[in-house]
């Protein structure tokens, strides 16, 4: 057993940004910075929840891993998988505990997401396009979670919904980089069901619809500072043209990383929309 492999199983460096998404969502729904305890336990909660996702959803993918991810702890063999599943559950009620400290809504919010984290996991993960909105909708909600922290909703509203959106075509876009091995384990995502021309016509409309959503802000008077958000709708345009030219491996990797990277990059526009 490597000791490595308790940081690297979790990827933390996927849970750091998750981390800072909720502390910004915070910051968005204020419109201001809360106070410093607050912010540290947003982002711990956050953090320690998608750790414990990923090394849950690890624990599960090991026969897919094997193929489409060899060189990760489990299928290299520098973890057992009883291991992490543990480590998972350590993960989850270390966040719970967190959790409580904020307040009794933040410790419902944040226990509904840790189960439907296990339940994506477990069985949601196979089922063809749910699988890909609860993913989504995870992802989505990581904001609000800033936003239930501080008992208001204000941008983080509208930075869920593009968050869902875009991830929804994120997801789809990985289906489509994963097909190969996600066919010798048998199992049934969109690409594989209908076949990844088409899904990426779906990917790209989630994608589009992600834009459209964007401007909402500016309709309802938010200022000229929230125009931080263009550079990130044309990364994410050039995402969806990418997966509409060309579906192989190597095309739907480079789409995909630049939909999480348009993720995070949003949350920097929103926050600049927010306090401007």
């Amino acid at each position: 057993m490597e000791l490595r492999a308790f940081l690297e199983i979790t990827r933390p460096h996927n849970c750091i940004l998750a981390g800072l998404v909720g502390v910004l969502g915070s910051i968005v729904a204020l419109g201001s910075v809360p106070e410093e305890k607050i912010l540290l336990l947003v982002f711990l909660v956050v953090t320690l929840g998608c750790a414990g996702g990923n090394t849950i959803n690890d624990y599960f993918d090991y026969e897919i891993d094997r193929i489409n991810r060899p060189e990760r702890p489990l299928p290299r063999g520098a973890m057992k998988r009883k291991t992490a599943f543990w480590y998972a559950m350590f993960l989850f009620g270390l966040g719970l505990g967190l959790a409580a400290l904020i307040s009794v809504a933040a410790f419902i919010f944040a226990l509904v997401a840790y189960v439907a984290m296990f339940l994506y996991a477990w069985k949601l993960k196979p089922l063809p396009f749910i699988g890909n909105l609860t993913v989504a909708a995870l992802t989505g909600v990581t904001p609000l979670y800033g936003a239930v922290a501080v008992g208001r909703l204000g941008l983080a509203g509208t930075l869920a919904v593009c968050a869902f959106l875009v991830n929804v075509a994120r997801e789809i876009v990985k289906d489509i980089e994963d097909i190969e091995g996600d066919i010798k384990k048998g199992a049934r995502t969109l690409p594989i069901i209908i076949g990844p021309k088409k899904a990426a016509y779906i990917a790209a409309f989630f994608g589009i619809s992600t834009v459209v959503a964007s401007f909402l802000p500016v309709k309802a008077g938010v200022g000229v500072g929230y125009y931080a958000m263009v550079p990130v709708d044309l990364i994410i345009l050039y995402a969806v043209y990418l997966i509409l030219r060309s579906q192989d491996r190597k095309t739907a990797h480079r789409s995909q990383i630049l939909l999480k990277a348009s993720i995070f990059l949003a949350v920097f526009a929103f926050l600049i929309a927010a306090l401007v």
